[in-house]
């Protein structure tokens, strides 16, 4: 899963504007209160905000995963209705979600850990902590003709000495690590790179195509040691156990809640 779907506030707050725009929707398809539809509505307001937020329609994973978090807060402010939390707030819908996620954590108790548990997930994590490889690489960017046969002779007259901006802008990178280059320039873009020599003009692929570009230095990844970080991965530990909890928590109380697609509740 994409590392921002897993942000503790986008499981419950991302998707306000979503939950408001379609609440009309949902609550004049069906009278049964302990009954949710999920209308085609829903997963075509979910896709517009994602692409607005993100520059690109979500994959069905993403989409599968929007449409959970829909569900959760759906519960909640159902939860938070039954409780009467609304009072004060009758056309607020986020702000009903919020009560009633707050009322929900207040019975909650995070369980105790040790320093050896906390060392345990420390290493199960470290991808959070770990200093990555970065690479300083340069980008010529042709003008004109983007053509394969155009960008392996521009690269050709690279290599030969034509300096990088004759032909194209030029566009140096410093510091950027390997999970950047894969979102810039997609998975294949990004291995190709770390295995080209330094010092040498490519012509490499992307999802957009041939790129000429020229690698110029990795710096190696480091390891991160626990000790001086212990306060920030308890910190961090805590955030992520207790937003644990408060899906299961939310999850659990949806177990109580049909919910049905809408060509179900035809």
């Amino acid at each position: 899963m994409p590392s921002w779907l897993k942000e503790p506030l986008l499981h419950f707050l991302v998707l306000g504007g979503l939950l408001f725009a379609v609440d009309h929707a949902v609550f004049t398809r069906n009278d049964d209160p302990h009954t949710i539809v999920v209308g085609a509505d829903v997963d075509a307001e979910a896709v517009k905000v994602f692409k607005e937020s993100r520059g690109h329609a979500p994959n069905n994973e993403e989409l599968a995963t929007l449409r959970r978090r829909w569900l959760d807060n759906e519960v909640l402010y159902r939860e938070g209705l039954a409780l009467r939390v609304d009072r004060g707030d009758p056309t607020i819908r986020d702000r009903v979600i919020f009560k009633s996620l707050m009322a929900i954590e207040a019975g909650l108790k995070l369980p105790a850990i040790d320093d050896a548990g906390l060392r345990q997930w420390f290493e199960s994590q470290r991808a959070r902590y770990d200093e990555p490889a970065r690479y300083d690489f340069q980008e010529a960017v042709l003008s004109g003709d983007t053509s394969g046969s155009a960008v392996r002779s521009f690269v050709a007259a690279l290599n030969a000495g034509t300096p990088g901006d004759a032909k194209a802008g030029l566009r140096v990178f410093k510091g950027r690590p390997h999970d950047n280059l894969v979102q810039g320039y997609g998975a294949e873009f990004a291995k190709a790179l770390e295995e080209s020599p330094a010092g040498e003009w490519r012509a490499l692929p992307s999802r957009d195509g041939l790129r000429v570009m020229r690698l110029d230095a990795i710096t190696p990844p480091t390891p991160a040691a626990f000790e001086p970080l212990r306060d920030v991965v308890l910190q961090d530990w805590t955030d992520v156990t207790m937003a644990q909890m408060r899906t299961d928590a939310v999850r659990e109380l949806g177990k109580k809640y049909i919910v049905k697609t809408e060509d179900d509740a035809k």
